[in-house]
């Protein structure tokens, strides 16, 4: 507990830091993350970072995070971006006879965006000029808020499993903590900027990044499980990988831009 205090309080403050400044330093800190996070989902796939499918995986992620208009670049659409990665993975498969198999494609593809996309939300969120650094901490706001809230009332009050076979430590009564928590971080911003978010979009927010950011959670342990590992890489003592970290980030983000309950 003591290392993850540490690590979590001197990368926290890293973290935080880079956002106020925002720009090329948020930015670049995310695509570091990105490209990472996708290094992680590599290895835990079996896959090398040099191997064709992983690559073309890379190139996929860089597609979504790196800020090619701010470049003067102009890219294709995400769905043709999407379509010609799909068909060059289904390619490698025939290339190398099927020693890349369909279900090999088929995770580099699912990783490319669930890593890219997820981490560009957060770039994009950022981004939106004067409101931008706001809506950036009223989200991570809702979904640290949610984090802390499910852990101590989970370990103070938590009895009913939530998901036993998926994570057997996590409770209901968590669960809703972390819920009522965010709620309570929401209304605070939305007092401190009423000009930029009213109270009702706050609290929907909150509960959005509660509860999705929860099954990110699940997501990532789900996924673990699977592949019997414990943490998806060692960035960080006490804490795991990238992705251990971001798995509920990565889900909260790209819903909140969908839903428009952030208006970018």
């Amino acid at each position: 507990m003591k290392q993850r205090l540490i690590t979590g309080v001197i990368a926290g403050a890293v973290f935080v830091a880079l956002a106020v400044l925002g720009g090329a330093f948020y930015t670049g800190l995310l695509v570091l993350l990105a490209i990472i996070g996708f290094y992680e989902y590599t290895r835990m796939n079996g896959f090398s970072p040099f191997h064709p499918s992983a690559l073309l995986g890379f190139a996929g992620v860089l597609y979504f995070v790196l800020p090619w208009e701010a470049w003067g670049v102009s890219m294709p659409s995400p769905l043709t971006i999407m379509w010609m990665l799909a068909f060059l993975l289904l390619a490698v498969t025939v290339v190398t006879k099927n020693k890349t198999t369909i279900d090999g494609a088929s995770l580099m593809l699912l990783g490319a965006l669930y890593v890219g996309y997820g981490f560009a939300a957060m770039i994009a969120v950022r981004d939106m000029g004067e409101h931008g650094l706001f809506w950036t901490f009223l989200s991570f706001g809702c979904i640290w808020a949610s984090d802390i809230g499910a852990y101590f009332t989970g370990r103070a009050i938590g009895k009913t499993k939530l998901w036993p076979s998926i994570s057997p430590n996590k409770t209901i009564e968590g669960a809703i903590g972390g819920v009522v928590l965010s709620l309570i971080v929401a209304v605070v911003f939305a007092i401190l900027g009423p000009d930029t978010v009213s109270i009702g979009r706050a609290l929907l927010i909150g509960v959005v990044a509660a509860i999705a950011g929860q099954f990110g959670d699940l997501i990532q342990s789900a996924y673990k499980r699977v592949r019997n590992i414990k943490d998806t890489g060692n960035l960080l003592p006490g804490h795991g990988g990238v992705l251990d970290r971001c798995d509920s980030w990565l889900i909260v983000f790209p819903l909140l831009l969908l839903t428009e309950l952030i208006p970018v």
